[in-house]
């Protein structure tokens, strides 16, 4: 995973840790103290988010620790690889989309962050600028041309 995005799970880890977690357990406390846990739906609440939250932090102490971080400034050439921002051009409309090709965890299109392992990253992996691809999508087949490769 990038740099960003290994900051990014330690700055949601220690928002549980310090927020959420926190949190959770005065609700609970609150809940408690109106009686009948049977019925009180504030405490199953509470339960199910503090649940929720050591599920998520588990996860992602998890990941964090098993996270191969690779620093994308320190990377150049011209074939394509993890890290590499990327433009293509679609060859039907010539409209231009960058993205970043980005670990699993980091990906959201939405953003220009592509999972490494997409079929249109997987596509993109060792080609260069100039080079064609053709990628099959839900929609059928996709063209390509990459105009442009740069790491940063």
């Amino acid at each position: 995973m990038t740099v960003d995005g290994y900051a990014r799970l330690e700055a949601e880890l220690k928002t549980l840790k310090s927020v959420e977690r926190p949190a959770v357990i005065r609700a609970i406390a609150e809940a408690r103290d109106h009686g009948d846990l049977s019925e009180n739906a504030e405490y199953h609440a509470a339960r199910e988010r503090q649940s929720f939250i050591e599920g998520r932090v588990a996860e992602l102490e998890d990941k964090i620790s098993r996270a191969e971080v690779i620093d994308v400034s320190k990377l150049s050439g011209k074939a394509i690889k993890f890290g590499a921002r990327v433009t293509l051009a679609d060859q039907d409309t010539d409209e231009e989309s960058t993205y970043q090709i980005v670990g699993a965890e980091e990906a959201d299109i939405d953003k220009g962050r592509l999972s490494v392992t997409s079929p249109l990253a997987r596509a993109l992996i060792g080609k260069q600028t100039g080079d064609s691809i053709e990628v099959t999508t839900p929609r059928g087949s996709k063209a390509y041309e990459i105009i442009k490769v740069r790491y940063r």
